[in-house]
């Protein structure tokens, strides 16, 4: 916890100004605030607020709800796509593991209308919320962008792996 609270305080002390230019981006290139909030599943199934620059248009699900994020997402403006490409986008969940909600490494948390249904149609799906989520995970690293039941089924895996040896 120390080197995640060292981390993240170093992480936001050095990025405030790429915070500031990416805020200023964000907000001159569609309408809405720069900072996109979200609940997500941390540990032991605690609802928590996550924080990242907002990366779609401001009102991406309010016809359809919660849906799956696509490679070619029409909702994605154009600085989110570059956002999310270079994960700029979830840079202030700095500020999430400062607060103890994440950790720097560990499984990437999920939104509540996800959990339940994966808990039920993924085997030991629950497990990763035995660990704090992580600001990035091994599966972020060695797979692809997460879109489905089935991404999130071999994304498990990883995370699997990662809670067995909790390594950085």
């Amino acid at each position: 916890r120390a080197l995640d609270i060292r981390s993240a305080f170093i992480g936001l002390l050095l990025l405030t100004p790429v915070m500031l230019v990416v805020g200023l981006l964000v907000r001159l290139t569609s309408k809405g605030p720069a900072l996109y909030h979200q609940e997500r599943v941390g540990q032991g199934g605690r609802v928590f607020t996550v924080h990242k620059f907002r990366s779609m248009r401001q009102d991406a699900e309010a016809g359809t709800g919660a849906v799956w994020a696509q490679a070619r997402d029409s909702r994605i403006t154009p600085i989110g796509g570059f956002l999310r490409r270079t994960r700029l986008d979830e840079v202030p969940q700095l500020w999430n593991v400062l607060m103890g909600d994440m950790a720097m490494v560990g499984p990437r948390p999920e939104r509540p209308e996800f959990v339940g249904q994966l808990t039920e149609q993924i085997p030991f799906y629950g497990l990763r919320h035995s660990v704090r989520p992580g600001v990035t995970e091994w599966a972020q690293v060695r797979y692809t962008y997460g879109a489905s039941v089935e991404d999130s089924m071999e994304k498990l895996q990883y995370d699997l792996f990662y809670i067995k040896h909790m390594t950085v």
